[in-house]
């Protein structure tokens, strides 16, 4: 009896070994659960798509940790080790270490493609003439366009201001800015890229999307290159490096599929 037990003690062992050996960690991601088209709750962002292609490279599942998309997003997840990479982040920002870049996009100008205004440069003499959409984000500071546009006397009568992330149910939404190109309400906006893209397509009339240029107006980037991130030392980078450079493919065919705008760096 205790040779018996002994053998199916020393089985269950080496069962468990092999279980444990064989399992490999979720991939956990820190994420916004509102925020369309990057991700949502529900898995319906084009980083959802994107995670759980990661995941399934290295053969294992995704687990989010939740956390509106604000100022204090990296302390309260990455950082806070309740979670290990974060899907779309700028590349080369302090604090953290992110991945070479998979995509690289910039604000664009919406307008309704029936009006053929073809606006490339902040110094087109048309803008005077226009209202123009521009972004803000929730804690007030206003986006790369207004701040351009605000530098060449572009302001008041002129500028129409539009939340770029929502708050609450209910409050103002970041399609607000292209449904109002759309519906006639403003002749332009200036908009980050994959928003602009995902909401256009989703719009009853035809729209124009174009980057703005120059992608650098003075000291203020208009375009920027986006990374995966992870905490720096985090040896989970080689891999999600090697996953971008073996599945390029893959990642453009998921923002194609969400309409995401990309451009070469300018020489």
């Amino acid at each position: 009896m205790r040779r018996l037990r002994a053998t199916a003690l020393g089985a269950s062992i080496v069962a468990g070994l092999a279980l444990s050996a064989g399992a490999t960690a979720p991939l956990r991601v820190c994420a916004d659960p509102a925020n369309l088209p990057f991700s949502n709750s529900q898995g319906e962002g084009f980083e959802n798509q994107l995670a759980a292609l990661v995941a399934r490279d290295l053969g294992t599942t995704v687990a989010y940790t939740w956390q509106r998309q604000r100022g204090d997003f990296l302390n309260a997840t990455l950082l806070a080790r309740t979670c290990d990479v974060v899907m779309g982040y700028p590349a080369h920002v302090p604090q953290i270490a992110t991945t070479v870049p998979y995509y690289r996009s910039t604000y664009v100008w919406v307008s309704q493609r029936s009006r053929a205004l073809h606006i490339r440069s902040y110094d087109d003499p048309v803008l005077a003439r226009l209202r123009i959409g521009v972004q803000f984000s929730g804690d007030d500071a206003s986006s790369p366009p207004a701040q351009a546009l605000g530098r060449r006397g572009i302001a008041a009568g002129h500028l129409v201001g539009f939340v770029a992330v929502s708050e609450e149910p209910g409050a103002a939404a970041p399609a607000d800015i292209v449904t109002a190109v759309a519906r006639g309400a403003i002749d332009v906006a200036a908009v980050w890229g994959p928003l602009a893209g995902y909401y256009a397509a989703r719009q009853p009339v035809p729209l124009a999307l174009t980057p703005v240029t120059p992608q650098i107006d003075g000291r203020m980037p208009q375009a920027f290159d986006i990374a995966m991130a992870t905490r720096a030392g985090d040896t989970r980078l080689a891999r999600l490096n090697q996953f971008i450079r073996q599945h390029h493919r893959d990642i453009d065919a998921v923002l194609d599929r969400y309409h995401v705008p990309r451009v070469e760096p300018e020489s």
